[in-house]
């Protein structure tokens, strides 16, 4: 006979009744051929015994004692937390819900365990347990302004324009340097964006984009205005791969924070609402405790190292690539139109530069060697040239 089946075997209840009546059995054969242990017999004998027929009735297998639950009063704070969080547009996760308990006061301060049980029970979230747990590792710069990490969103305006928010943060601390409402991702809004965060925090070693053509040209074989100014600084551009957003996953991570304080606002009028919006975000995340920094702030991380900075002088970008040159003998390069001659139509050059000084060589000839004027975009032959081509 099956444990479950204890108080329900008619037969058992029989036994013990008898037994308890003052009737001798042999009660060793009766368990023995029931499938039953004598503590077991012996034990509903005392219940019955003590409570008659209810004796037979089931215990519950809780604990009588439950040492991790909290009181009404603490899940309560813990429920009106979480919706304070959510209103303000901020995380409203376990842990952040318990920073914001132990920032109130509230005592006692429950585990992030607890929260979770918290709000499970309460219907606030849904259990995921098939989901994987994070186990990937995250690279960061030793110091601050090691690397900056620059990127443009999308965003709207009440009328439904759309505009840009160039964001710009240090990948040591997570601090935002800038955050910058923009028209759209032009060259002019993004230097306009890091002149702001260089006159607060100095000069960057390195600064890591995506492939924007307002940030890098550098998966394209050209150099854009962006980086010819970072470079006049001293100042690394490099490009995340293409297609691989993860590269700069604290951006990323960024914009998300960013949208869902914005969503939880009236939409800004104009780009000076926004811009004014936008500080305001910038003081409550930089100085608000941030989970992958283990509960400092950005600005508290930020401030704790002595910051890195760029090697004195310019930097004079180089590198080379192929083009291949068109049927009037022209190819293109960094923006411009670079004239070689109708001689070299339909070749390919392979194009050395550092800056804007330009050597064009094809096969081991060098078809031609300019510095670029960035004036006009095409950059025609010289009457000299021309008559040494003739």
């Amino acid at each position: 006979m099956g444990r479950a089946g204890f108080s329900m075997d008619p037969e058992f209840v029989a036994a013990v009744a008898r037994v308890a009546h003052g009737e001798k059995i042999n009660v060793a054969r009766f368990c023995h051929e029931h499938g039953l242990s004598r503590d077991t017999f012996y034990k509903y004998l005392a219940r019955f015994r003590a409570e008659g027929a209810d004796g037979f009735t089931r215990r519950s297998t809780a604990p009588h004692h439950h040492p991790t639950a909290v009181g009404a009063s603490v899940a309560e704070a813990v429920l009106r937390a979480r919706k304070e969080l959510a209103e303000a547009g901020l995380d409203n996760g376990p842990i952040s819900i318990r920073w914001r308990l132990q920032d109130t006061g509230t005592r006692p301060v429950p585990s992030r365990a607890s929260i979770h049980r918290i709000l499970r029970t309460h219907g606030q979230i849904v259990p995921q347990p098939r989901k994987r747990p994070k186990t990937r590792r995250r690279f960061t710069y030793a110091d601050p302004n090691g690397c900056w990490q620059i990127d443009g969103m999308e965003h709207y305006l009440a009328d439904g324009t759309k505009v840009c928010i160039i964001q710009i943060l240090d990948d040591h601390s997570r601090l935002d340097v800038g955050t910058h409402a923009a028209t759209g991702e032009t060259t002019a809004d993004t230097w306009a964006a890091l002149q702001q965060a260089f006159a607060g925090y100095g000069l960057p070693v390195k600064i890591l984009s995506d492939n924007g053509l307002a940030f890098t040209g550098k998966h394209r074989g050209r150099m854009v205005e962006l980086e010819r100014h970072l470079a006049g600084l001293g100042i690394t551009s490099i490009a995340a791969t293409p297609h691989h957003p993860q590269t700069c996953g604290k951006n990323e991570r960024g914009h998300q924070t960013l949208q869902k304080w914005l969503a939880a606002r009236p939409p800004a009028d104009t780009l000076t609402d926004l811009q004014e919006l936008l500080e305001q975000y910038r003081q409550i995340y930089n100085n608000r405790r941030h989970q992958s920094l283990g509960g400092d702030t950005p600005q508290q991380r930020y401030d704790t190292r002595a910051k890195a900075a760029p090697a004195t002088g310019p930097r004079r970008l180089s590198g080379m690539s192929t083009r291949p040159v068109s049927a009037t003998g022209v190819i293109a390069f960094s923006g411009c139109s670079i004239v070689l001659g109708r001689g070299w139509a339909r070749r390919t050059a392979t194009v050395y530069w550092q800056g804007d000084r330009v050597t064009v060589m094809i096969d081991d000839t060098v078809a031609r060697q300019l510095t670029l004027d960035r004036s006009v975009r095409y950059q025609r032959l010289t009457n000299q040239k021309l008559s040494e081509k003739s």
